[in-house]
């Protein structure tokens, strides 16, 4: 049984729509005194991205780079894209509503003391270096540092 006082949140979708609902569940789950964890592997890294281009070193690597930029304000949702307009209406409906815009949930997440894990594996396949990243990611690991995290929390989610 896991603690009562943990959540661990795999961030696999790199979906505007997912990525916020992990942060609001992330800084809920803090803001209530629990020790929370973001784990980001493959497309969630997009959310931890500077949004800068990367360095990627092999030719299919530069692709993946210039095809997918990442950075948390190139984030598309994951229904009506509509070859990125969708993000703008999107946010524009948010900014309507008054509901925190992506950028600002992920550094409340920061203020709350998440702790920010990007997978390494997944770095590694997709050529992202740690300078690709945003400076207030807590650390590069693998799946077993994720694992171990999970096992002792009581909330476990993937998304």
């Amino acid at each position: 049984m896991g603690s009562d006082n943990k959540a661990t949140i795999v961030v696999f979708s790199g979906d505007m729509d997912k990525i916020f609902a992990a942060f609001i569940i992330a800084t809920g789950c803090a803001a209530a005194g629990m020790d929370t964890t973001l784990f980001f592997t493959f497309w969630g890294l997009n959310a931890i991205k500077t949004g800068k281009p990367i360095k990627a070193k092999g030719f299919l690597g530069k692709m993946m780079g210039i095809m997918n930029r990442g950075g948390i304000d190139r984030l598309n949702p994951s229904r009506f894209s509509f070859g990125g307009i969708g993000r703008i209406l999107f946010s524009k409906m948010m900014r309507d509503k008054k509901v925190m815009p992506l950028e600002e949930m992920r550094q409340t997440a920061i203020d709350l003391d998440v702790h920010l894990l990007a997978c390494k594996m997944s770095m590694d396949v997709l050529e992202i270096g740690r300078e690709d990243l945003i400076p207030e990611l807590e650390d590069v690991v693998g799946v077993a540092t994720f694992v171990k995290d999970a096992a002792n929390s009581k909330i476990q989610l993937f998304i």
